[in-house]
């Protein structure tokens, strides 16, 4: 007994000896891979937030990073316009997710970046043409009350399709939108094997309009839920049941409002990416990126260990990675595009709220006229977002900031003058008829954002605002991987590539892409 004892004894020694010196080599090893990171060039190719994600990551990694815009600022479609002591956000302005940013921001231990938000009570205010009007709250048992009390909607029907959608995120979130869909080692784990035995269930092969309105009595209440296939710019009458997802990242999780507004998301990126050592190249333009030898060069002058595209990737492979990719939109569908009016107004509006949609009376035929006819409907739904309503300076006193939006089509050489004029006119048109107010006398200043601005300002291909439409079933597998599988070295990330676009979709890229950079995966 005692010699077994004793041999025990000397094997756990032996163990622990063992362990200790793992440990060691792992931190000499870890050590090195940092030295040896700062040694690895890394450009990245864009300044939009998945850039600005990007460079976070891969300098608190320990790479030495350089980001080329070709703008002035960064951002990208994050920006920012003020006229006449009105203020703007020019893109995105719902805000959710907010962990992803956190995390960014704390990402060296460090809380060095004020950046602050809060959840909104009022999610969206609803209104149609009939009088209808529905308030969306984020208070689960007021918005049920809503539906039943507006709509007709029973409880029950509004609990188990919010249900089914966080469902749905259950399945997708962490295993299909937080890594790459087409690295093998995605699939070689127990949560994605559970995943995948709950595939019919995230309801890929199913449409989504269809099963809305098998679900819901009332056409408006389908219409509603339909419309968050917009949120990555697809069609609810070819898109994918999948997108039942989206309902569950504001009503499970919540809508936000960063008190400084959108733009402030950028700005906290952009100076925690200068903290950390990030040298940025403004008004730059890339024209070519070639690889001699294993090695990328940039305008044939500046040499880089590894590429990082955050531009739109069909207008990448038409310009600086024709060499590398070549005609990538090939079957390429882009998404829907925008037609966006900022009006600085004289009055305020008690009935409107920070997000307010106004819908179309044939939801079918405006997608139609979007995707099949390329025009803009001449009842088109509108989305007006007002800031003012959470930041008194973004409009002079008793003024407010809208910023009033239609689904577009993606530009296609189209009579651009003549579509914005008709919109212009069918969307006050259709306002004043459901507020009861003279919009058109009260606007004071007026600017506008069109699929060929867009287009020229982002770099997005035809204007599209999210990349690829989700209009195919396998839209999810035919986006843009995050890597090249024919240049080692090359990585992607934005809203044109997997897993997608809007700001959670493209800080999620940014972290695929920088995982498989350091070899996470």
């Amino acid at each position: 007994m005692f010699e077994v004892v004793v041999t025990l004894t000397a094997k756990l020694n032996n163990m622990r000896v063992l362990m200790f010196y793992l440990c060691l080599s792992n931190r000499l090893i870890a050590h090195n891979l940092k030295h040896n990171r700062s040694e690895q060039k890394i450009a990245i190719l864009g300044a939009g937030v998945a850039g600005l994600a990007s460079a976070i990551r891969l300098a608190a990694a320990g790479y030495t990073v350089t980001v080329y815009e070709q703008s002035d600022t960064y951002g990208g479609k994050m920006g920012v316009w003020q006229s006449d002591g009105y203020r703007w956000d020019t893109g995105p302005s719902l805000f959710t997710m907010p962990q992803y940013v956190d995390e960014l921001l704390s990402i060296d231990g460090q809380h060095d970046i004020p950046f602050k938000y809060e959840e909104l009570e009022t999610i969206c205010n609803y209104f149609w043409d009939d009088g209808t009007r529905l308030t969306a709250t984020k208070n689960r048992k007021q918005l049920l009350i809503e539906f039943f009390q507006k709509l007709g909607e029973r409880p029950e029907t509004i609990n188990a399709h919010l249900k089914d959608s966080e469902t749905k995120f259950q399945i997708t979130n962490h295993v299909f939108l937080e890594k790459s869909l087409h690295k093998i080692s995605t699939y070689l784990n127990w949560g994605t094997l559970k995943s995948i035995f709950r595939l019919p269930k995230v309801e890929v092969f199913k449409n989504m309009h269809t099963q809305n309105a098998k679900r819901f009595s009332n056409p408006k209440t389908t219409q509603f839920f339909d419309r968050y296939a917009t949120y990555n710019g697809s069609n609810p009458y070819q898109a994918p049941a999948t997108l039942n997802v989206i309902p569950h990242y504001e009503f499970g999780i919540g809508a936000f409002f960063p008190k400084e507004g959108i733009r402030s998301i950028a700005d906290a990126l952009y100076t925690k990416a200068v903290n950390l050592g990030v040298q940025f190249q403004f008004e730059t333009r890339v024209d070519s990126v070639v690889k001699r030898n294993g090695i990328f060069v940039i305008n044939e002058s500046e040499e880089y260990h590894i590429v990082l595209c955050n531009m739109d990737v069909a207008s990448a492979a038409r310009g600086p990675l024709k060499s590398l990719i070549g005609d990538s939109s090939k079957d390429y569908e882009p998404s829907s595009s925008a037609l966006i009016f900022y009006w600085g107004m004289k009055s305020s509006y008690k009935e409107l709220d920070v997000h307010n949609i106004f819908f179309s009376n044939d939801y079918k035929k405006e997608f139609a006229n979007i995707f099949k006819n390329k025009r803009i409907d001449a009842d088109p739904t509108v989305y007006l977002h007002i800031s003012s309503k959470m930041n008194a300076n973004d409009a002079p006193e008793g003024g407010e900031n809208w910023f009033v939006m239609v689904n577009a089509p993606f530009d296609d050489n189209q009579d651009w003058e003549t579509i914005i004029a008709h919109a212009r006119k069918n969307i006050i048109a259709k306002l004043e008829k459901i507020i009861e107010r003279d919009i058109a006398g009260d606007i004071r200043v007026e600017h506008q954002l069109t699929p060929q601005l867009i287009m020229s300002k982002t770099g997005s291909y035809k204007g599209a605002l999210y990349g690829t439409s989700s209009n195919n079933k396998m839209s999810a597998f035919l986006r843009q991987a995050n890597f090249s599988s024919k240049h080692k070295g090359l990585y992607f990330c934005g809203g044109s590539v997997h897993p997608g676009g809007g700001i959670p979709l493209c800080l999620l890229s940014a972290k695929i892409s920088t995982d498989i950079i350091r070899g996470d995966y």
